[in-house]
C-alpha cells in the first residue's frame, strides 16, 4: 500500500511540476515558449487561466493528502527510520566450566 501512495506521489509531483510551468505568471513565464498564445486561443485567456489556477490548487492538495497518509501508513506498519527489522538478542544460558 505504501508503494501505491508513493507511486501516486510521484505522478502527482510530475503532473504539478507541468501546471506550474504551464501557467502565465506576470512575467511572461514558460507559457509564452511554448505556445501559449495557443492555448489562449484554444480555451480563452480567462478560462484557461482559471482552469491552470483550479488544477494547481487540486494537485496541491491531493499531494499534501498523499503525503499524510504516506505518513500514517508508514508510522502503522514502523518504517518510519529502519530498513531492517531488528532483531532482539536472545539469552543463552551460561556453559558450566569444567572443573566443579
Amino acid at each position: 500500500m505504501l508503494t501505491l501512495i508513493t507511486i501516486l506521489i510521484a505522478l502527482d509531483c510530475i503532473l504539478l511540476i507541468g501546471v506550474v510551468l504551464i501557467q502565465n505568471p506576470k512575467g511572461g513565464g514558460v507559457d509564452s515558449t511554448f505556445g501559449g498564445q495557443s492555448a489562449n486561443q484554444m480555451f480563452g485567456a480567462a478560462r484557461s487561466a482559471d482552469f491552470i489556477e483550479k488544477l494547481t490548487w487540486w494537485l496541491a492538495g491531493i499531494l499534501v493528502a498523499l503525503c499524510i497518509m504516506a505518513s500514517l501508513i508508514a508510522s502503522a506498519e514502523g518504517n518510519i527510520g529502519n530498513t531492517a527489522p531488528q532483531e532482539t538478542p536472545t539469552e543463552q544460558p551460561a556453559e558450566p566450566t569444567e572443573g566443579q
